[in-house]
């Protein structure tokens, strides 16, 4: 038997390739949508992709099973439980085995018995596997996919806050405890391969090992310390993070099927040229991709900045439409990739690309050709009145601590609340170190925010500051005093 793992990291996204090499057939469980990897590995370990299976309908990334199917003619098993909104619409296209609980399917000597584990969704499947060809027939693992993590389990808040779906977060809970307590029945040598780590929004503390044990998580795990429901449900809801809006399309679009990639429209390489972003910006939203300090240096009026790091898809999902028409300024280097991140979030719609190392050489005083300052705590400390103060960090962080007359608005939901932000008065915007704030003034500047200041170092550096302003004044009133 040969398990491979995958992992996604700007995703926070584990897959897993399952072979049986006596018989040379392979699964995968829970594909991203850029399959060359699984393909690749199959090959170089002499075996043939005969299944691809999911834990559930996913909501944060597009998933590979159908690009599987249909560059491999692979078969898919998928979940037919949960009620009639949350089936899959795209199955008979395929040869297909739809999954009940208790059912089980083979792949060469692998067996796979299925397990329904609501929660996290209600057609959520786990997969308990057994190598039939080992000396001892005792299941191996079981893979989770979003319901057990590694000291966490799956949120059950996505399809109230992202697909608005009303009442089912509580119920939702009310069947991730019960599958819980048949979870903690099984045996404690199982070994655990769940489909995220830390940094995913499918939970609040997932950790960043990629695998656990059974036993490991009863002894760890915060959520199976529960023995009594109504404690249970309230924990499980209490401080998950907000819901990225394009989850309830992930979630739609998993349900129906995407369009393969091969069948996407091809991407435009515009020759570098002012005047062509000019016009980009008039037909849709032009995304400069350069880190923040370039942008704010120089950057050209009405595209917004999302640096290509860790966070960009994230930033990207909460931030572009998927019904508007996204043109890119990104270096060479970092087309394809920056190009498969957004599609493996189904933002398909990248109309163009331009090499973004042109702006470097484009003037300040040329029209349109724009940049914005940065501002140390020091500077403003004494005159915060002069600013109307924007923090753009989560609500947890906020709760925590904030700056005073500071407002509130998650980078998220900044597209949606500009119209409760004044023009009349300069902008001081704020996140934890800097560089969700950056993104938050793009997107303000683009949108006729002309006066607006990036605090540097965040509040972080707010706090540090501040400390250092009050230790220096009793220092001086100690002084004062002797």
């Amino acid at each position: 038997m040969l398990i491979k793992y995958f992992y996604d990291e700007k995703l926070a996204h584990a897959s897993y390739l399952v072979g049986c090499q006596a018989k040379g057939a392979a699964i995968v469980i829970d594909p991203s949508r850029d399959v060359h990897a699984y393909l690749n590995a199959a090959q170089a370990n002499g075996l043939s992709i005969t299944g691809v299976t999911e834990t559930h309908i996913h909501a944060d990334y597009i998933s590979g099973s159908k690009e599987l199917a249909s560059k491999t003619g692979a078969k898919l098993y998928l979940s037919d439980e949960g009620d009639a909104d949350w089936k899959y619409q795209f199955f008979d296209q395929y040869d297909s085995q739809l999954l009940k609980d208790g059912d089980s399917f083979s792949i060469g000597n692998l067996t796979f018995e299925v397990l329904h584990t609501p929660g996290h969704t209600p057609e959520h499947l786990s997969f308990l596997l057994t190598d039939g060809s080992a000396a001892v027939q005792a299941p191996i693992g079981l893979f989770t996919g979003d319901f057990v993590f590694v000291g966490d389990v799956g949120r059950p808040d996505l399809l109230e806050k992202a697909a608005g779906v009303n009442g089912s977060a509580y119920s939702l809970a009310k069947k991730m405890f019960k599958s819980l307590q048949r979870f903690k029945q099984l045996p404690d040598y199982l070994q655990i391969w769940p489909t995220h780590g830390a940094g995913s929004a499918c939970g609040k503390l997932l950790g960043a090992v990629p695998s656990t044990t059974v036993g490991y998580e009863k002894l760890a795990n915060w959520a199976l310390q529960y023995d009594e429901e109504d404690l249970f449900i309230e924990a499980l809801l209490s401080g998950q993070p907000e819901a990225p809006k394009y989850f309830g399309i992930m979630k739609r679009l998993n349900k129906q099927g995407t369009t393969l990639i091969e069948n996407l429209e091809p991407v435009l390489h515009a020759q570098t040229s002012l005047t062509v972003v000019q016009e980009w910006t008039q037909n849709g939203i032009v995304v400069d991709t350069r880190p923040a300090k370039q942008f704010a240096e120089k950057h050209i009026a009405g595209t917004i900045n999302l640096p290509y790091n860790q966070s960009f898809v994230t930033w990207a999902g909460w931030l572009l439409e998927y019904d508007q028409s996204i043109y890119l300024l990104v270096s060479g280097e970092n087309e394809a990739k920056t190009l498969k991140a957004l599609r493996s979030i189904g933002l398909d719609q990248v109309k163009a690309a331009m090499d973004s190392t042109f702006i470097e050489q484009l003037e300040l005083n040329e029209m349109d050709v724009a940049d914005y300052k940065a501002v140390e705590p020091r500077e403003i400390m004494d005159r915060l009145d002069e600013y109307y103060v924007l923090d753009v960090r989560r609500y947890s962080e906020w709760m925590t601590g904030h700056i005073p007359q500071a407002h509130h608005i998650m980078l998220g939901h900044l597209k949606d609340r500009m119209n409760e932000i004044p023009r009349e008065k300069s902008l001081l915007v704020n996140c934890k170190s800097g560089a969700r704030s950056a993104i938050a003034v793009s997107l303000l500047k683009a949108n006729g925010f002309d006066q607006v200041l990036n605090l540097t170092g965040g509040f972080d550096q707010w706090v540090k500051e501040n400390n250092k302003a009050l230790n220096s004044t009793e220092l001086t009133a100690k002084g004062k005093r002797l």
